[in-house]
Parts: structure tokens; sequence; C-alpha cells
């Protein structure tokens, strides 16, 4: 595969099935916030233990289909689709994780050690993302767990940043009211 081909010189990009459309699209917009979010997770597994790796790299994956069933214009039986399962699996990890932290009582800085602010930067960029896509789905037909796996994956990621400064013996910032 070639890394260039110059079609996208005009400022359009191919969708899936071949339809073009202009970049500025909001469609296309929810497909790089996507990008983006997948790219600060890859970032976060730089700084992460071999034991939280293939947590990561399976959510990478995941956001792949996410990806490509935004950049289809219609919701297509032919992609791979999320699957409840999905959800279901980050809230598992999600309440294993908390058996292991401390109650949170108050705000937290998104800080800590250096995994832990990737993986706030990370939900940061989820929450983002999440905002554009409920936009988009108001004018657009979007499959059902997108949404519900986007707003699970921003409280994975939150509360592995609280796992991951807990296992280095750092204790979360709680923010300080003025």
């Amino acid at each position: 595969m070639k890394t260039y081909t110059r079609t996208g010189d005009d400022g359009t990009t191919s969708l899936f099935g071949g339809n073009r459309t202009r970049k500025s699209d909001p469609r296309i917009e929810c497909c790089g916030s996507i990008d983006e979010l997948n790219a600060a997770i890859g970032l976060a597994s730089c700084a992460a233990d071999a034991n939280i790796i293939p947590q990561l790299n399976a959510v990478q994956h995941e956001l792949f289909i996410v990806g490509s069933n935004l950049a289809a214009p219609t919701v297509s039986a032919n992609l791979p689709s999320l699957d409840a399962l999905m959800v279901h699996r980050l809230e598992t990890e999600i309440d294993a994780a908390q058996t292991q932290l401390p109650p949170l009582r108050q705000f937290i800085l998104p800080a800590g050690t250096e995994l832990a602010a990737r993986l706030h930067l990370a939900r940061a960029v989820c929450r983002r993302a999440e905002r554009l896509l409920v936009a988009f789905a108001l004018q657009n037909p979007m499959p059902p767990l997108i949404l519900p796996y986007l707003n699970r994956l921003s409280d994975w990621l939150f509360t592995l940043a609280r796992l991951a400064n807990h296992l280095a013996r750092q204790s979360d910032i709680p923010w300080r009211k003025p």
C-alpha cells in the first residue's frame, strides 16, 4: 500500500465504500478524534508496564472498529462491529481496578506518574471525541454501541490513571478549592 495517493490534495478524502467528502466534514472530524484517541493510548502504552499493554492494545484495536464504522456513510453489516461484551469488559476491568484503590472522595488533578498523566490525557481526548460523536449522532445514523463504549472507555482510562499512581505509590493530587 502506498503512503501517499495525492487524491486528498483537493481537500477531500474517501469514505468507506469510495464516496469522497470534504476533510472538514463532521464525520471526518469524528474519525480524526478517534484516531487522535488511539494515538494517545499508544503514547500511554510507551510508559506502561507489560501487564497493562495488552489491555491498551485491545482498546486500540476496538477504536479501529469505531473508526471504520464512522467512515462508512451508512451503518454497514459488512464492517466489524462493537459488541456489548467489549463495554462489559471495560466495566469488569474498572471494577477490578477499583478494588485496589482508595475510595475517591473529591476531584483530583489529572497528574501523577508519567503513565497516569498520559492516561488522563487520553481520557480527555476520549471525552472530546464523545462530545463530537453525540452531536454527530443527532443527524447521522451510527451504530448504537459507539457512544456507550466511548463513555465507558473514558471511565476506564480515568480508573487506570488512578491505578497507575496507586501502584507507583504516588497519591492522587486532590483539587483544592480557592
